[in-house]
């Protein structure tokens, strides 16, 4: 596999109007990229964060079977109103995910909530809990901790972040590389995978084509042993 990709910064599947202020989705191509890689049909495909339903929608028309977490209910509903298999999808906080009925998970692919290491709400939260940068890094290590007693041997797991680049007064978090400590003390990181985003059919301006400041996301690369 390469260590790095490029793909279509193209999202093909539209959300609904009420949500398009906040549509942080990523281009399917990259749940594609490594679900096709990584599982075969008939393969459990979880996201614990699972926003829209990009990779949950993704899985099941790749004919794997979806299975995911939300916590926002909106979110929820309207994942779950576009899955064949509604009841893959749990309305629920994944820092519980031990105390969901979770089946046996063969692939991993997802985007946790970020936050800023200025930020004083956790976002795991919902925003409604006070919390520090450090709370929410030990709480994602916490939850890959319980993740991984579900996962099959030799399991892959997929985690896209970006660093956040300085914004005015606001600092640089390095959220790419903190995350992957994080995750490691719970899985064995294997390897990141750069994926780098192209505009299609839009004029070369030399600006990149993401509002994060970079043109591409890293994809730590995390194995069950």
């Amino acid at each position: 596999m390469k260590t790095y990709i490029i793909l279509p910064n193209i999202k093909r599947s539209p959300i609904p109007e009420e949500f398009q202020d906040d549509d942080v989705r990523s281009a399917e191509f990259l749940p594609e990229y490594f679900i096709e890689h990584f599982t075969q049909p008939g393969d459990t495909v979880f996201d614990p964060f699972a926003g829209f339903g990009t990779t949950l929608l993704v899985a099941e028309r790749m004919k794997r079977i979806p299975f995911g977490i939300e916590a926002d209910e909106r979110r929820y509903e309207y994942t779950r109103s576009k899955l064949a298999m509604k009841d893959n999808i749990i309305l629920g906080d994944s820092r519980q995910l031990d105390t969901f009925p979770l089946p046996a998970i063969d692939f991993v692919f997802t985007s946790p909530i970020f936050m800023g290491s200025d930020e004083t709400k956790n976002p795991l939260s919902g925003f409604k809990e006070d919390g520090t940068y450090q709370v929410y890094l030990d709480q994602i290590q916490d939850i890959f901790r319980k993740l991984s007693e579900f996962l099959n041997p030799g399991a892959k797991v997929v985690v896209e972040v970006f660093n956040l680049a300085p914004k005015g007064t606001r600092p640089m978090t390095l959220l790419a590389w903190d995350m992957t400590y994080a995750i490691s003390k719970a899985l064995r990181f294997e390897r990141e995978i750069i994926a780098c985003w192209q505009e299609v059919d839009e004029e070369d301006t030399g600006e990149t084509p993401m509002d994060v400041g970079y043109d591409h996301h890293y994809c730590l690369v995390f194995v069950k042993e």
